[in-house]
């Protein structure tokens, strides 16, 4: 079985618990994720099977989307409510106009520290570990992108008031520290309540399928029927076409001249990627543009 399966992942999941119950489903070994969400969060989740397995490094560049709950007035040492309070206001007050400026504010390229609770390797040792030790390490601060973020609801007449707000951002981005550093905008602590996972790698809430339906699926022979084709994740790089003759030489993994694709080859930039196929749209895989060699080379080959 290879293609793309979208789970919609449960609460109190963590993702290597999906893709265990998955394979126990599946019968198969050869499954991966394409992007860790922590258990409290909920979510799209693709899973590649087979040889999708391939495509989940470019899966992963892609952009994700968020519905996000923040909490104002508390902060915890994990950045979410799973966490141990180490700050508390009784009363906020804010204001909506405020909220919506220090989001705007959050739009583009930030920087953003890793939390302790996090996979992030520092010698050797993923910052999780280190925080389940009490101890707490410098982290270097790092960029990512904010594409959108959109205030949905402002609950402003709680005490701690709960503001709900989407979000597109590019891989890497943690949405606990951005709520956290939203609190810090407004001026009092803040935790992330909530999280949904509402888009990956251009899988949305739509194309998922909850672990139940898959084990009905899988049971009726059905659940092949449901599965993403891998290059359909992987729209974000160009496509170019070459002739069914050419496209069998890629098959076996030979570099073919940029001569033989289609128009649309020819804006395309060196050391560019691409998803190649023949001109009866047959995947043949990831290709790289190499402008000098005037060739296009094989870096992942989908062989029949």
């Amino acid at each position: 079985m290879d293609g793309i399966l979208a789970v919609w992942k449960p609460e109190g999941w963590t993702s290597h618990d999906v893709v265990a119950k998955v394979r126990r489903i599946l019968k198969m070994k050869r499954i991966g994720h394409t992007g860790t969400l922590d258990p409290m969060v909920t979510g799209v989740l693709p899973l590649c099977l087979g040889r999708a397995t391939r495509v989940v490094e470019y899966v992963q560049e892609r952009p994700k989307s968020y519905e996000a709950v923040l909490q104002l007035g508390i902060a915890t040492d994990t950045e979410d409510l799973t966490g141990t309070v180490i700050e508390q206001q009784s009363t906020v007050t804010v204001t909506e106009e405020a909220i919506r400026e220090v989001l705007r504010r959050f739009t583009g390229e930030i920087e953003q520290v890793p939390p302790m609770f996090s996979a992030v390797k520092i010698d050797g040792k993923r910052l999780y570990e280190l925080a389940r030790e009490g101890k707490t390490v410098e982290r270097k601060s790092r960029k990512v992108t904010i594409h959108q973020i959109d205030l949905i609801d402002a609950q402003l007449e709680l005490e701690q008031p709960k503001i709900t707000f989407s979000v597109v951002c590019s891989k890497g981005t943690y949405i606990r520290t951005l709520c956290v550093d939203i609190g810090k905008a407004l001026g009092v602590p803040a935790a992330m309540a909530h999280l949904t996972r509402t888009m990956s790698g251009g899988i949305t809430q739509e194309n998922c399928l909850t672990l139940e339906q898959i084990e009905e699926l899988q049971n009726a022979g059905e659940l092949e029927g449901h599965l993403i084709a891998a290059d359909e994740a992987i729209t974000h790089l160009e496509r170019a076409i070459v002739p069914e003759a050419f496209g069998k030489l890629a098959l076996l993994g030979q570099k073919i001249n940029l001569s033989h694709a289609d128009n649309q080859a020819a804006t395309l930039e060196d050391g560019q990627l691409v998803r190649l196929y023949n001109d009866n749209l047959l995947f043949l895989g990831i290709f790289q543009i190499d402008l000098g060699a005037t060739v296009f080379r094989p870096v992942k080959v989908f062989s029949a």
